[in-house]
């Protein structure tokens, strides 16, 4: 008997010492996969991989090809710099946390081990090109920080729109010129990543290489080939271009945000010519942008580190294009919420789609999954780990999402909204999307509906006391 008590405490302490050993292997292994993480600013879901569009994405497809696109993705919040804080922290927006574009990790929540400190303590290097949090400098975590500089972030090559910018006005809401694709900053982004892939090689350090891009951001700045990929006269409007009557007023914005640009009306819709300028930009912007992402992948493949690295391509929060008679993001209609995911790895399947909800709160932890690191327990997300491994199957069936007042919660095929002033529900939108996909008809005063509406707000409500207030 004593015999065999020695030989299952030799048994247990050969565990312990592999379970140590593997700890230790954790930090220092130079076998972790690499992490390629691909944020584009205000892209949308309209590529030809979520069905029928216009734009022209070879890049983006082939890397959807190469993995596992997700069909239903959302923002938690449809601004870019909350959106961004709240990813990189894995925490959720709330009444008083990440609310606005100037939201800051370091103000807001100064004790969350954000993503990049987190894979920093993993061993890995960290580099930031271009826009992945939105305020500079509001993560000290990473090894380096790099954004172009010509002139200034909206980026103009024109001489009347920079002039304009130095005398303190905006300039036109796009640019249309014959120039080399590094003429831009987006270009020079993909051209800094090469370089930075280059020299992580050689190091041979796991690393976390977070590349920005910042179009289809406003101003809709191209060089002139990628505006030449579309016939102008085939740009069309979206059929729901009118705010719908049964929508509640405070569901409508006033999209200040392209206001502000030269020739765009400061009241009032703009006319059908520009619209269609405005659209025909957005997808000149998209293509030039998804021409960097394949520069960029490109690399990763000519040397060699496709097999061992992570790539995850992502957006912010989405944008609409006078869907609802509304521009830019900041509603809470699907259009704003819903963002393109896709992750390409190599122990996952290839060229899949999956319909199990994924959150942008949710890649914080399905990154230290796919790279095998432990989580923090701070994390509100889920992993979407499973949906990767097996994409037929839904794991997830609920998003949540808020704009300033506007609490939203994504439901299988329901879309509900409550907005609350003092505590009260001041108004309601609920839409069907297996009926009404372009959110048309809110049926929040349909007799049929009322059960339902009385479900989802329980539902709502019992979602949002369990996030995490102070953290």
């Amino acid at each position: 008997m004593r015999h065999c008590k020695l030989i299952v405490i030799g048994c247990i302490l050969i565990l312990l010492s592999c379970k140590s050993t593997k700890e230790n292997n954790r930090i220092t292994s130079t076998n972790k996969k690499n992490v390629l993480f691909i944020m584009v600013d205000d892209l949308r879901p309209e590529l030809n991989i979520y069905g029928q569009s216009q734009i022209i994405s070879p890049n983006i497809d082939a890397l959807a090809n190469s993995g596992v696109t997700f069909n239903r993705a959302y923002c938690n919040v449809p601004v870019c710099g909350a959106s961004r804080a709240s990813l990189l922290t894995g925490i959720r927006p709330t009444s008083n946390r990440f609310l606005t574009y100037f939201s800051s990790i370091k103000r807001e929540a100064p004790n969350v081990l954000n993503l990049v400190q987190h894979l920093k303590n993993e061993g890995y290097t960290t580099i930031s090109n271009s826009k992945i949090t939105h305020l500079k400098n509001d993560i000290d975590e990473w090894d380096e920080e790099w954004h172009a500089s010509e002139n200034g972030w909206r980026n103009y090559i024109s001489e009347e729109s920079i002039t304009l910018e130095e005398n303190g006005k905006h300039g036109y809401a796009y640019e249309n010129i014959d120039v080399k694709d590094d003429a831009y900053n987006d270009g020079k982004t993909a051209n800094k990543s090469i370089e930075d892939l280059k020299k992580l090689k050689k190091e041979g350090n796991p690393f976390f290489l977070a590349v920005g891009f910042v179009k289809p951001h406003l101003p809709f700045n191209a060089p002139k080939k990628y505006w030449d990929l579309y016939d102008a006269e085939k740009i069309a409007l979206p059929k729901n271009s009118v705010f719908p009557k049964s929508a509640p007023k405070i569901a409508n914005h006033k999209w200040g945000e392209l206001r502000n640009y030269k020739d765009i009306p400061k009241e009032g819709q703009v006319s059908e010519t520009m619209a269609k300028k405005l659209i025909h930009g957005y997808y000149a912007s998209v293509s030039y942008v998804d021409a960097q992402i394949g520069k960029v992948i490109n690399a990763i493949d000519n040397l060699g580190l496709r097999d061992n690295t992570v790539i995850i391509l992502v957006g912010d929060h989405g944008w609409s294009l006078m869907e609802h008679g509304l521009w830019v993001k900041h509603s809470n209609f699907e259009v704003a919420l819903q963002v393109p995911l896709i992750v390409s790895s190599t122990n996952i399947p290839k060229n899949k789609k999956t319909n199990s909800i994924a959150e942008l709160v949710d890649i914080y932890p399905s990154i230290c999954d796919l790279i095998n690191v432990a989580k923090p327990k701070h994390l509100e997300g889920d992993s979407f780990i499973d949906a990767l491994e097996n994409p037929l199957k839904n794991y997830k069936n609920t998003a949540l999402a808020r704009y300033l007042k506007g609490e939203t919660l994504i439901a299988d095929n329901y879309f509900y909204t409550e907005w609350r002033k003092k505590g009260k529900t001041i108004a309601k939108m609920l839409y069907n999307h297996k009926i009404d996909p372009d959110e048309n008809k809110n049926l929040v005063l349909e007799s049929g509906y009322k059960q339902i509406v009385d479900s989802l707000s329980i539902l709502l409500n019992q979602k949002i006391s369990k996030i995490k207030k102070d953290v």
